[in-house]
């Protein structure tokens, strides 16, 4: 088991980490940045301030890792500058390539894969030391959380927590069980301390992480289940909301959407990824569910909680879609009327089972249905957020708006973001807010 690096560095070592991709890898990086403070490193505020730069990258989507690879080729020019400067990657294009990284980018230092978090001091500690490169993508370390306490920034009123890592499921596009390992769930009483650590300074409302948060517990010994995971955080005091992503359609038991009715502080919201309207698609995605399966558990959300905000993921294009295959995700988007959706379009991944599959949507042909989708969307979207206008609701105020200064945001439970003239001083308190305007992502509205 990795243990954490206790020797103290000059202040002068600054560390800039840029995240790529989804909130696990936020999670990861911040997680990164308070193990690094511990050891004696400041947080840059810039490359050019910076003595180490870390990127923590996405290869889920062939459009996260080019950003990442231009990215790298932007720092090149900062190694010519600073010689000293030690630049690495880490997370998922790390994982999935690892050595070959040093080939394409001589001038990269370290490159640490997803279950190296607890080392990465370690192994800065070690290039420092003997200023040799240092490839660490191995994936059988007993501990992939670190055992670091650490503490949230001041005022911080949200925070992520990991409560899981890794997927089974292989989706014939996802490439998230080859960079991220087999399903490994931490013990609930790690979660509760680390959710306790966060309300202790200030922390009001928690989001769960996982690749698939609803099969939570099935490797721990005994077993234990998300919903009673939901459960003991609900009854912590101080905490005033709960969130999750991601949940898989398979795996939404009764017991986790009875959970939305029985479970005071769990957030009347649901991320769903539903991925295709067709049937023959969602078998080729290896998705282990129909539209048909779908619907009923959309119905029995509704049933359960009748205001509750139900947001998806869709890929349009996957391999052999046919106009017919997308229509049926058109129908399917009118039915379910869903509050917001994440479009893709199929992008080919290593190692994936898609990669292999015939018929390849052309790329014209993909994005003209992306357009279409997004179009669709967009008018139910807006349609949704009009019938909010009039109502009063409860508003957890987390910022400053970043459209209007003399404005403070914050978001209701079912996860609808509002903008309201306020005082600065009315941040992190829960606020009744009249809506009186509706916007395509967002509402804004007054005190009452």
């Amino acid at each position: 088991m990795a243990q954490p690096l206790t020797t103290s560095m000059h202040t002068t070592e600054k560390v800039f980490i840029k995240t790529f991709g989804c909130q696990m890898n936020e999670y990861d990086s911040y997680r990164i940045l308070k193990m690094l403070e511990s050891t004696g490193y400041a947080n840059a505020s810039s490359y050019e301030e910076a003595t180490v730069i870390l990127l923590n990258t996405c290869s889920v989507r062939e459009k996260a890792e080019v950003k990442v690879y231009s990215e790298l080729g932007r720092l090149k020019e900062f190694k010519k500058l600073n010689p000293e400067l030690i630049i690495g990657i880490g997370g998922c294009v790390a994982q999935q390539e690892g050595k070959s990284l040093l080939r394409k980018f001589p001038y990269l230092d370290l490159v640490f894969g997803t279950y190296a978090l607890p080392r990465v001091p370690e192994l800065l500690s070690k290039i420092k030391t003997s200023r040799q490169k240092i490839v660490y993508t191995d994936m059988n370390d007993e501990e992939i959380y670190p055992a670091h306490a650490y503490v949230p920034d001041a005022k911080q009123l949200t925070a992520f927590v990991s409560i899981m890592q890794g997927c089974e499921n292989y989706c014939s596009y996802c490439i998230v069980p080859f960079v991220r390992g087999p399903e490994r769930s931490r013990e609930i009483a790690d979660i509760i301390s680390e959710v306790s650590r966060l309300t202790g300074h200030g922390v009001k409302e928690v989001t769960l992480l996982g690749q698939n948060v609803n099969s939570y517990g099935r490797t721990l010994h005994p077993r234990r289940t998300f919903p009673e995971l939901l459960a003991a955080i609900n009854a912590m005091p101080d905490l005033e909301r709960i969130r999750f992503t991601t949940s898989h359609p398979k795996d939404l038991s009764p017991e986790l959407i009875q959970s939305f009715q029985t479970l005071e502080k769990l957030c009347e919201h649901i991320h769903l990824p539903l991925q295709s309207g067709s049937d023959r698609i969602l078998r080729k995605m290896n998705r282990c569910y129909t539209a048909e399966g779908y619907l009923n558990k959309i119905n029995d959300l509704r049933t359960a909680v009748p205001h509750i905000s139900i947001t998806s993921d869709m890929i349009v294009g996957f391999p052999g879609e046919t106009e017919e295959d997308f229509n049926k995700t058109l129908a399917m988007v009118e039915q379910v009327e869903f509050d917001d959706l994440f479009f893709f379009h199929y992008s080919d991944r290593p190692g994936t089972a898609a990669l292999r599959l015939p018929d390849k949507v052309p790329y014209d042909t993909m994005i003209q249905r992306l357009t279409t989708l997004k179009e669709k969307q967009r008018t139910i979207s807006m349609g949704k957020n009009q019938k909010f206008v009039g109502m009063t609701l409860p508003v957890l105020f987390e910022t400053r708006s970043k459209q209007n200064p003399e404005h403070i945001a914050g978001r209701t439970r079912t996860n609808k973001v509002v903008n309201c003239k306020a005082p600065a001083g009315l941040i992190g308190a829960t606020v009744m807010v009249k809506i009186e305007r509706s916007h395509i992502h967002s509402l804004s509205g007054g005190l009452t």
